[in-house]
């Protein structure tokens, strides 16, 4: 008799392990997406500063006041050598499509 509710028992176990364990683990990647894409986008703040509004005196545009579509849109003209630059077309052609993307999603106004 013990033996038919150990089954069950047991496969309730495993169950709710795994449900703790992808519940956990999907946490950790949306932690992880989102880290990656502050990362992506910090590299920007060398020269436009950590809020968008630049450098004071180092000639440097604002981007704290663009939209994610015209941050993209500048970033893959930099990329394409569409608009000339000193350092910007060498840091876009780094980049996939995917990541300036990203980066555009992270900095813009929505």
């Amino acid at each position: 008799m013990r033996a038919k509710h150990l089954k069950p028992a047991i496969l309730l176990s495993i169950y709710i392990a795994i449900s703790h364990w992808s519940g956990s683990a999907l946490a950790q990647n949306t932690d992880a997406s989102n880290l990656y894409k502050s990362g992506l986008a910090a590299t920007c703040a060398n020269c436009h500063g950590t809020d968008g509004k630049g450098v004071v005196d180092g000639g440097m545009p604002l981007i704290n006041n663009l939209t994610s579509e015209q941050i993209l849109t500048q970033l893959k003209a930099f990329k394409s050598g569409a608009r000339e630059g000193t350092i910007m077309p060498q840091l876009a052609k780094g980049y996939s499509d995917e990541q300036l993307e990203t980066i555009a999603n992270q900095l813009g106004k929505k």
